[in-house]
């Protein structure tokens, strides 16, 4: 399916709908893990570690949060969370390209070893795998990915 979509600077008002789209989308990724017991959690890292450090840009169609991606000044992109009912379309391309174009020094990440599907779309955008890590919140395997223009 080929929707419309626009790309735009996150607002204070998104916040309940981006954390509805990320804990939605996880949920997908991971159906074994309560999602919804983590959303305080999350909340208040949006509030406190997200939002007021990174530029966050957030899709849009027909006025519904779509998708988002974080990056901070050093280039670390923590969050790219598009609707799981618009995987495989434009919108993360559009949301990865703009992390490039607000960091074209570089961009480096962690994705769990066992998200095969977000590998493979960082691959496919000119990541490298760059070393193996541990996440310190949930203690899973990630791999570190480098985009280097």
């Amino acid at each position: 399916m080929t929707a419309s979509f626009q790309l735009r600077p996150y607002a204070p008002a998104d916040e309940d709908a981006a954390i509805s789209l990320w804990q939605a989308t996880w949920q997908r990724t991971y159906p074994a893990i309560d999602f919804a017991a983590r959303v305080p959690w999350w909340r208040e890292r949006w509030r406190n570690e997200l939002a007021p450090n990174a530029a966050i840009v957030v899709a849009e169609r027909s006025g519904e949060l779509v998708g988002f991606v974080t990056i901070d000044r050093e280039g670390y992109l923590d969050q790219l969370v598009v609707d799981p009912a618009h995987w495989g379309g434009a919108i993360a391309n559009a949301l990865m390209n703009e992390a490039k174009r607000l960091s074209p020094s570089g961009i480096t990440l962690l994705v769990n070893t066992d998200n095969a599907r977000a590998i493979r779309f960082y691959a496919r955008n000119g990541f490298a795998h760059a070393g193996d890590d541990v996440n310190p919140t949930s203690g899973r395997p990630v791999k570190k990915m480098v985009w280097k223009a």
